[in-house]
């Protein structure tokens, strides 16, 4: 027998992958609500309505994997009775569609990372032009994401990102500031950038690189004391952004600029455009023009042809560099990229000891970097209470990648969302152990 929800018309969205896919999910969200539709997202079964959209990530393998267990998921509830409708969007959708079609059919609908007006015209909405930076944030109350472009020029040999999104597309400044001051007026502090590629801004839409200009700009948002900025490519940096990053109190001293590797003959066969050489000059520059800069970088272990020379340069130069923040993928072989022509010739378990060696020998940098922190003072956004601690960040670390700062709460309560001044007393792995001082 055939249940119904009791929730009729109501749309929960569910989210896979980065940032821009939460981001767009916020969109679509705000574009739902704005046309009168009851929404949710990632809402608890007995709240999550008759309808899920499901946007997803289909960047490497274990992110395409969840993606298809959560249509599957979806796909079974509605086939019992217990949702009325699914829809699939986002990048797995735009990239393996007509797969998808065949082999998942009791889908709806499946719709592409640029089929947002249709997917709204398809739940009854109208898409609204005039709803410019008009989002339902999916971030705590303090933070939100910003989007400042969509797509990608760039011509890795590995990424299947500009399959997904498409060429690169900057957002105009004075639509960014406007989103900007919409999201102050909500209580955001915090606004962390983010694109494909931010050092590409402006390129498209004003001929010259503009990030340094957008940044100038956003500053003046009042109510936004943080602005951070993630993947930033390195060939091509925008130097005058790092004078901004010294001289501008509210844009934090943080870069995120995944690097992939260092060895030139994968660098080359990466097609990063760069060297050795050039990316070690322009880290040096870096930490010159921005004393007390972190640098977050993320890595892949396992590109074909990648040797154990190649594997023991890259150790070898993480240990030097002393990241802040680093991340590695193990390599996924992606159809329809440059590298997808290449033997992926390095075993999956190599690939893995690989992650796992620099992984470790991150945690002790990381480990060394915290507890030379123990004693000093710095200033907390405070993200949330879990247990018996208060939990926050410092402008040094982003949301939900980096390091937190746990404050014990037996004797003290702080406002989840604002900034409070502590001294570190204790250090961990990741972490920080901190009071408050006055």
């Amino acid at each position: 027998m055939r249940t119904r929800s009791t929730k009729k018309n109501t749309i929960n969205v569910v989210t896979l992958g980065c940032s821009k896919n939460i981001y767009d999910s916020e969109i679509l969200m705000g574009q739902l609500k704005a046309n009168g539709k009851e929404v949710t997202h990632e809402a608890p079964e007995e709240d999550e309505g008759n309808i899920v959209v499901i946007n997803t990530c289909g960047f490497i393998d274990n992110a395409k994997q969840e993606s298809i267990d959560t249509i599957l998921h979806y796909a079974e509830k509605k086939q019992r009775g217990d949702i009325d409708h699914v829809y699939v969007t986002g990048c797995l959708s735009e990239r393996y569609k007509p797969d998808l079609e065949s082999e998942i059919p009791d889908v709806d609908a499946y719709f592409g990372t640029r089929d947002m007006p249709l997917l709204l015209k398809t739940l009854g909405a109208d898409y609204k032009h005039e709803l410019v930076g008009e989002r339902m944030t999916t971030t705590p109350r303090h933070f939100a994401y910003l989007k400042i472009a969509e797509g990608c020029d760039r011509p890795c040999s590995f990424c299947a990102i500009p399959l997904m999104r498409g060429k690169h597309r900057s957002t105009p400044i004075e639509d960014l500031v406007i989103e900007s001051k919409k999201l102050a007026a909500k209580g955001v502090k915090e606004l962390v950038l983010i694109a494909q590629d931010l050092t590409y801004y402006g390129l498209d839409l004003y001929k010259e690189r503009r990030l340094g200009a957008l940044l100038k700009e956003l500053v003046k948002v009042e109510g936004i004391e943080w602005i951070r900025l993630h993947y930033l490519f390195p060939t091509g940096f925008p130097e005058d952004v790092l004078d901004i990053i010294r001289e501008e109190p509210k844009v934090c001293n943080y870069i995120d600029i995944p690097l992939q590797h260092i060895a030139d003959p994968i660098l080359k066969s990466m097609r990063r455009g760069t060297t050795k050489a050039k990316t070690d000059a322009l880290l040096d520059k870096m930490r010159m023009k921005v004393p007390g800069i972190t640098i977050r970088t993320t890595l892949i272990a396992g590109y074909p042809g990648e040797t154990e020379e190649d594997h023991q340069v890259v150790l070898d130069w993480v240990s030097a560099q002393r990241f802040d923040r680093l991340g590695v993928f193990a390599y996924s072989h992606e159809e329809n990229t440059h590298a997808f022509n290449l033997e992926d010739d390095v075993p999956a378990e190599v690939k893995q000891q690989r992650v796992n060696e620099i992984m470790a020998l991150q945690m002790d940098i990381s480990r060394e970097l915290n507890e030379q922190k123990i004693g000093h003072n710095f200033k907390v956004l405070i993200d949330r209470k879990e247990g018996n601690h208060f939990v926050g960040r410092t402008e040094f670390d982003s949301p939900d990648v980096d390091n937190e700062v746990l404050i014990p709460a037996e004797d003290i309560y702080l406002k989840v969302g604002d900034f409070c001044q502590v001294e570190v007393v204790e250090a961990h792995d990741y972490d920080l152990i901190a009071k408050v001082i006055d």
